[in-house]
């Protein structure tokens, strides 16, 4: 759990490290799991492999760890709807740069209020990539102009230019397997390429409080708009509480 100094700074700076973490033994089953998941679907890249739910939904189990609910509880509410996951594990050799971006830009989420729990499987620090934030970034709660980048050596297509900002402090956010950290979908971050012959693996699992509406048809709209992917047909779980906005399709676990 946070403390009340820990709910401030998540407020403040739009990011936050968990004071716990998940145990020796958790981790290294989550390393072979990962490992044993790529193994089994090597068509997807692992520098951004999207719905991680869709191939395996055994991972929900790790989504409603309690170190971690709990603490998202405390910075979106009771009522939570896990309605992504990602794995972020960038190749040693290769690995894929992240570009600046703001989470918000491309999700269909009314009202935007949702966070995102970054999980590390292997070290993430400065040399193998580990994600960058601008802290207070989000606390304008707008958008940053962002432009359409399709280049083979990032994992996102939507990039800004931080020189718009009127800050721009970077945080290393560097994380020792088994830490995990909460960010929210309108702060600014990204992460370099990693060439450190060290993998940085992670998984990334998505909140939204239950009284937002996840709006599919917005999401299609902005396929076409923006030429994001696709998330219309996300499933979305209902991982604590009850679904208080009431427009909400969701699914059981």
């Amino acid at each position: 759990m946070l403390t009340q100094a820990q709910i401030r700074t998540y407020e403040e700076d739009g990011q936050i490290t968990a004071p716990v973490g998940l145990d020796k033994q958790t981790v290294a089953k989550l390393k072979l799991k990962m490992e044993s998941f790529f193994a089994n679907h090597p068509h997807l890249d692992q520098d951004y492999a999207y719905d991680v739910f869709k191939y395996d939904k055994s991972w929900l189990d790790l989504a409603k760890c309690p170190e971690i609910l709990d603490i998202a509880a405390q910075l979106i509410g009771d009522n939570i709807i896990c309605w992504g996951s990602a794995f972020f594990a960038k190749k040693g050799i290769g690995g894929k740069a992240t570009p600046w971006h703001q989470d918000g830009q491309y999700w269909p989420i009314e009202p935007l209020e949702t966070c995102t729990v970054w999980i590390a499987i292997d070290h993430a620090n400065e040399e193998n990539g580990c994600m960058k934030v601008i802290p207070g970034s989000h606390k304008e709660r707008k958008y940053y102009s962002h432009h359409r980048d399709d280049s083979d050596e990032t994992v996102l297509n939507q990039a800004m230019d931080l020189t718009e900002l009127p800050h721009s402090e970077i945080r290393n956010v560097v994380l020792e397997p088994g830490m995990f950290s909460f960010h929210d979908a309108f702060m600014v971050h990204g992460a370099d390429a990693n060439n450190s012959g060290k993998q940085r693996g992670g998984i990334t699992f998505r909140f939204m409080p239950a009284s937002c509406h996840f709006n599919r048809e917005k999401a299609q709209k902005m396929v076409k708009e923006l030429g994001v992917v696709d998330i219309s047909k996300r499933e979305l779980f209902l991982l604590r509480g009850a679904d208080i906005c009431g427009l909400n399709d969701l699914c059981e676990d």
